[in-house]
C-alpha cells in the first residue's frame, strides 16, 4: 500500500493542472473589503473600506462587533480612498500596537498607530498621528503596510493622482508620493512620533530637501506589496497607467531602487521621459507585466498578493498569486530559472479582487469587494476522490480537529481506517469502527496532506484524500 500511496502522491504534485487552482468561500456579509491582515495569531481582520475593522476568526465566523471603528474620521467619498492598509507591530502580543493608513475627511492620507483593549476590541479613542501625506488628487494612494523582518514599518504611497503623474512626483525625492517609505515606530526624532532608519537610502545625501523616509521610489500605485515569508524577498504589485500592469520582486535589503515611473512603466516601455529621466538601465525592472488588452481578457488593475508558503497544498508552494480588478482573473507566477512564467488559471465574475491575505501557516485568502465575500486559495484537485469503490462520506475536509466517516451505506461493514502521511508513513490505523458513523480525533497531527484508506470486510478499498489545517 506505502508504494500505491507514494505513486499517487507523485502524480499528484508532479502535475499541476492550470484549473486545479481555486476558491473556496470562507466568510461573506463585508461591505467593501480592501485589506486582510492578521496579528501572528489564528484571526484574520479584514479591512472594510468606509473606515471599519472585523475579525474573521478560525472557525470562520465573523464577530459581530468591530475591532476598530474610526468611519468618522476616514474619507467616505468613494473611489480609492477610505481606509486602506493595516499593519499589527511585531511585538503586537505584548505591546498591542497596530497602525492603519486611511484617507482622512480632507482628502489627505493619515499613517497613525491605535492600540487595543483586549484581544477583539480596539481603543477607538488611542490614536497617535505618525504621518500625514497631502493628497493633490482623490486617487493613487497607494494604502498598503507591512513589517520587515528588520522590525521596521514599510508603507506604500500612490504617486497623487492625475493621469501621468502630472506632477513627476514618483520621481521627485522631495515628495512622499509614489514611493515606498520606511520608517522606525519604536523610536521618535526631530519631533516626529517616528524615527528614521540609520540605513535609509536618503538619510544623509547632502541635499536638504531629500525626505529620508523614503526606501524606493519610481511607483505609480502600488497598491498591495508583500515580503516572502521563506525568502524575505519583497514583491511590489504596481497599478499602470492605460497599457501595462507590473509585478516587481527584489532582494528586501536593497535600497534606494528607482522602479522607474513616470518615465518608464512594465518591461522597457517608455511613458514620458520629457523633463529629464533617469537612464533605462538603471532603473529597476519587473520580473513580469502583463497588458491590458494583449493578455486575453481585458485587464485593468492589478492586486499584488503572496507566494504560497502554507503546508495544505503542496502543488501551491512558492506560486506567486496576485489578481486583477476589472477581469477578475486570478493570476500565477511560477519561477522558472531566472524567469517567471505567468498563466491566468481562473476567471470569475462580479468579485473585482482588492486583496490577498496571508494566515500565520502561511495559506492564501482573496477579498472581493463586489461582493463583500472573503475566499480561500485552494488546489481543487486534492478534493478529487482518486479510486472510489465503497460509499462513505468523509467530512468534514479540510478539517482541523475531527474528520467524521459515515459508513451508513456501505454494503459490508467497514473494517479498518488507515491514515497516511505524504511519504507513505502509516500514522493511524483504526480497527473499531462506529456504526454508522465514525469520529476521529486528529488534533494532533500536523497540518498538511494525508491519505486515507478505507477497506471493508471484502478486501474492497477506496482511498480519499484529507487536509489537515
Amino acid at each position: 500500500m506505502k508504494r500505491i500511496i507514494t505513486l499517487i502522491l507523485f502524480c499528484v504534485v508532479s502535475y499541476l493542472p492550470a484549473q486545479s487552482i481555486d476558491i473556496q468561500l470562507i466568510a461573506n456579509g463585508f461591505d467593501r473589503p480592501v485589506s486582510i491582515k492578521h496579528a501572528n495569531d489564528s484571526k484574520m481582520f479584514v479591512v472594510e473600506q468606509k473606515g471599519i475593522i472585523k475579525i474573521l476568526n478560525d472557525d470562520n465566523s465573523v464577530n459581530s462587533t468591530p475591532f476598530l471603528d474610526i468611519d468618522s474620521k476616514v474619507s467616505n467619498s468613494g473611489g480609492e480612498r477610505g481606509l486602506l492598509g493595516l499593519a499589527f507591530h511585531p511585538n503586537y502580543a505584548s505591546n498591542g500596537y497596530f497602525y492603519v493608513n486611511y484617507v482622512n475627511n480632507d482628502g489627505n492620507t493619515v499613517i497613525a498607530r491605535y492600540s487595543r483593549i483586549n484581544e477583539t476590541t480596539a481603543n477607538a479613542t488611542s490614536e497617535l498621528v505618525l504621518l500625514t501625506i497631502t493628497q493633490p488628487a482623490a486617487n493613487h494612494n497607494g494604502g498598503d503596510m507591512a513589517f520587515g523582518s528588520d522590525g521596521y514599518l514599510y508603507i506604500a504611497s500612490g504617486d497623487g493622482g492625475g493621469s501621468g503623474d502630472p506632477n513627476n512626483n514618483a520621481q521627485n525625492l522631495n515628495s512622499l508620493l509614489g514611493k515606498l517609505l520606511r520608517i522606525d515606530v519604536d523610536n521618535a526624532s526631530n519631533g516626529n512620533n517616528y524615527a528614521i532608519p540609520a540605513t535609509n537610502p536618503f538619510l544623509n545625501d547632502g541635499n536638504a530637501n531629500t525626505l529620508p523616509e523614503i526606501w524606493a521610489y519610481g511607483l505609480r500605485n502600488p497598491w498591495k506589496f508583500s515580503f516572502d515569508k521563506s525568502t524575505g524577498d519583497l514583491w511590489i504589485a504596481d497599478v499602470g497607467q492605460n497599457a501595462y500592469e507590473e509585478i516587481n520582486m527584489v532582494n528586501a535589503s536593497l535600497a534606494g531602487l528607482n522602479y522607474g515611473w513616470r518615465c518608464y512603466e512594465g518591461l522597457n516601455h517608455i511613458y514620458n521621459t520629457s523633463g529629464g529621466c533617469p537612464n533605462q538601465n538603471t532603473i529597476t525592472q519587473p520580473i513580469a507585466e502583463y497588458s491590458h488588452s494583449g493578455s486575453g481578457l481585458s485587464k485593468c488593475s492589478i492586486t499584488g498578493g503572496y507566494r504560497y508558503r502554507g503546508t495544505l497544498f503542496p502543488n501551491l508552494t512558492g506560486l506567486y498569486f496576485f489578481a486583477d480588478y476589472c477581469s477578475d482573473e486570478i493570476g500565477v507566477l511560477t519561477q522558472n530559472g531566472t524567469n517567471w512564467n505567468m498563466t491566468f488559471p481562473k476567471q470569475y465574475s462580479n468579485k473585482g479582487w482588492t486583496s490577498f491575505g496571508e494566515a500565520t501557516n502561511g495559506e492564501l485568502y482573496i477579498a472581493a469587494i463586489k461582493s463583500g465575500e472573503i475566499f480561500k486559495i485552494i488546489d481543487s484537485s486534492l478534493h478529487i476522490e482518486d479510486h472510489k469503490q465503497l460509499s462513505i462520506s468523509m467530512y468534514p475536509n479540510p478539517t482541523k480537529n475531527t474528520v467524521n466517516f459515515d459508513v451508513s451505506y456501505l454494503k459490508n461493514p467497514l473494517e479498518s481506517i488507515k491514515i497516511y502521511d505524504i511519504h507513505g508513513k502509516q500514522i493511524k490505523h483504526i480497527t473499531a469502527i462506529e456504526q454508522p458513523l465514525t469520529t476521529l480525533n486528529i488534533n494532533t497531527m500536523a497540518s498538511g496532506l494525508y491519505f486515507i484508506e478505507l477497506t471493508d470486510q471484502k478486501g474492497n478499498k477506496e482511498l480519499k484524500k484529507l487536509i489537515k489545517q
